[in-house]
């Protein structure tokens, strides 16, 4: 059994930072993609921001220069650093991982909330 848990949710000013961490545990061999959604009030789950094993990222628009995706493989785990945040990022930040290890597939993690006021 694998679980996911972030932190480093929570409230904060328009242009204000935050970071979020997801770091997994239990029967892990490997962790091949990772990845952050949000889900805002009303509306369905969308990607923010993707990491392969080999570093490669992808970002969707509405957070391209704002957002950095990073994550330690030996720790496990993934982080979001949030810059320059804007009301429309609040939302429920949930983390995906891809994990090869005792039974293999992708965990989410229960989410974080991120509220940004104008």
């Amino acid at each position: 059994q694998v679980q996911l848990v972030e932190s480093g949710g929570g409230l904060v000013q328009a242009g204000g930072s935050l970071r979020l961490s997801c770091a997994a545990s239990g029967s892990i061999f490997r962790i091949n993609d990772m990845g952050w959604y949000r889900q805002a009030p009303g509306k369905q789950r969308e990607l923010v921001a993707a990491i392969t094993s080999g570093g490669s990222t992808n970002y969707a628009d509405s957070v391209k220069g704002r957002f950095t995706i990073s994550r330690v493989s030996a720790k496990n785990t993934v982080y979001l650093q949030m810059n320059s945040l804007k009301p429309e990022d609040t939302a429920v930040y949930y983390c995906l991982m891809d994990v090869v290890g005792g039974t293999s597939g992708g965990y989410w993690g229960r989410g974080t909330q991120v509220t940004v006021s104008s």
